[in-house]
C-alpha cells in the first residue's frame, strides 16, 4: 500500500511538472548533440588536417632548400601576408588576377549575403568606411529582410498550403490532418527537387573543381544560412558570364530562402509537431488565461453592440420618409 501510495504522488509529481521535465530532458538531449557533432567532426577531420600539416611541412623545407638565398623568416613573412590578402578575397596567383571583388555583381551578392546573415566570408570590408558602413547597413537591413521575407511567406502559404488542404478537405472529405501531412512531404519534396537537387546538378558543370557532392553541400550549406564560405560559386578562373553569373545566383538564394521558409512554416502548422512544441513550453496560469478570455468577451460584446448601433442608424438612414404625426393629432383622428 505504502508503495502504491508513493507511485502514485510520483507520478502526480511529474504530471504536475511535465514542462519542466520535458524542457530539462530537451537540454540534455542538446548538448548530447552538441558533444556527439563534436567527437564526429574530430574523428572524420583532424587525420586530414595531420596530413595536410605534414604535407605543407615537406614543402616548406624543400623550397628552402632549392633556395637557399631565402631564409625562413623572409618566406614566413610573405606567406603571412598573402594568407592575410587571401582571407580578404585577393588572391596572390595569375590566374585569378582578372576577379574583382568589389564591381557592382559582385557586391549585390555580397550584400544579399549580408541581408540573408549567410555571410560566406571568402569577401569582407577592407576598409573603416567598409565596415562602418556594413553594421549600420546590416543593423537597418536584417530586421527589414525579415519582415519582407515573413510579409512573402505569409502570402505564399495561403495559396501554397492552406488552400489546397482546405480544398482537399472539404470537397473530398479527407481528414485534414492527413492532408496536412501528406501535403507537407509533397512540398518538402519539390523544394528539395528544385532548389537542392537540381542547382547541384547544374553547379557540378558550370563550376570546373566541383563535383555533385560538393555542389549539393554548397546549396544547402548556403539555403540554410549556414554560410561556411568554403565553396563560392563565380570565383574560377575565366568564368563564362560571371556578372549573369552572379545575379543568378543571388535570385537563386532569395527564391531558395523563400522557399525553405515556406516548407518550415508548413510544417510547424502541422498538429502532431504543435502538440510535440507544446511540451517543451511553459503553460499559462488559469487566472491569466481567464483574464484573457474575459478582455476578449468584453472586447467582443462592445463590438457587438456597437456594430448592432451602427445596423440600426443604417436602418433608419435607409427607411423612406414617412411624414410624422404627432401624439395629439393621433388622438384627435381616433376620437372622430
Amino acid at each position: 500500500m505504502l508503495q502504491s501510495l508513493a507511485g502514485s504522488s510520483c507520478v502526480r509529481l511529474v504530471e504536475q511538472h511535465r514542462s519542466a521535465w520535458c524542457f530539462a530532458l530537451l537540454v540534455l538531449g542538446y548538448l548530447l548533440y552538441l558533444v556527439f557533432g563534436a567527437v564526429v567532426f574530430s574523428s572524420v577531420e583532424l587525420p586530414y588536417e595531420d596530413l595536410l600539416r605534414q604535407e605543407l611541412s615537406k614543402l616548406k623545407q624543400r623550397f628552402l632548400e632549392e633556395h637557399a638565398c631565402l631564409s625562413e623568416q623572409q618566406l614566413e613573412q610573405f606567406l603571412m601576408r598573402v594568407l592575410e590578402a587571401s582571407n580578404y578575397g585577393v588572391s596572390v596567383l595569375s590566374n585569378a588576377s582578372g576577379n574583382w571583388n568589389w564591381d557592382f555583381t559582385s557586391s549585390l551578392f555580397f550584400a544579399s549575403t549580408v541581408l540573408s546573415t549567410t555571410g560566406y566570408g571568402h569577401t569582407v570590408p577592407l576598409s573603416d568606411g567598409g565596415k562602418a558602413f556594413c553594421i549600420i547597413y546590416s543593423v537597418i537591413g536584417i530586421p527589414f529582410t525579415l519582415l519582407f521575407l515573413t510579409a512573402v511567406v505569409q502570402r505564399i502559404i495561403v495559396y501554397v498550403t492552406r488552400r489546397p488542404v482546405l480544398y482537399f478537405h472539404i470537397h473530398w472529405g479527407f481528414s485534414k490532418q492527413v492532408v496536412a501531412i501528406i501535403h507537407a512531404m509533397v512540398l518538402g519534396f519539390i523544394t528539395v527537387s528544385c532548389f537542392f537537387l537540381i542547382p547541384a546538378a547544374i553547379f557540378s558543370v558550370l563550376e570546373d573543381n566541383w563535383n555533385f557532392l560538393e555542389s549539393f553541400y554548397f546549396c544547402f550549406i548556403s539555403l540554410s544560412t549556414i554560410g561556411l564560405g568554403d565553396y563560392v560559386p563565380g570565383e574560377g578562373y575565366n568564368q563564362k558570364f560571371r556578372e549573369l553569373y552572379k545575379i543568378g545566383i543571388t535570385c537563386y538564394l532569395l527564391m531558395g530562402l523563400i522557399a525553405m521558409l515556406v516548407v518550415l512554416e508548413t510544417f510547424c502548422e502541422l498538429h502532431e509537431l504543435k502538440k510535440f512544441r507544446k511540451l517543451f513550453y511553459v503553460k499559462k496560469d488559469k487566472e491569466e488565461d481567464q483574464v484573457h478570455i474575459m478582455e476578449h468577451d468584453q472586447l467582443s460584446f462592445s463590438s457587438i453592440s456597437d456594430q448592432a448601433a451602427s445596423m440600426k442608424d443604417d436602418q433608419k438612414a435607409n427607411e423612406p420618409f414617412v411624414n410624422s404625426q404627432s401624439p395629439t393629432s393621433n388622438d384627435s383622428s381616433l376620437n372622430n
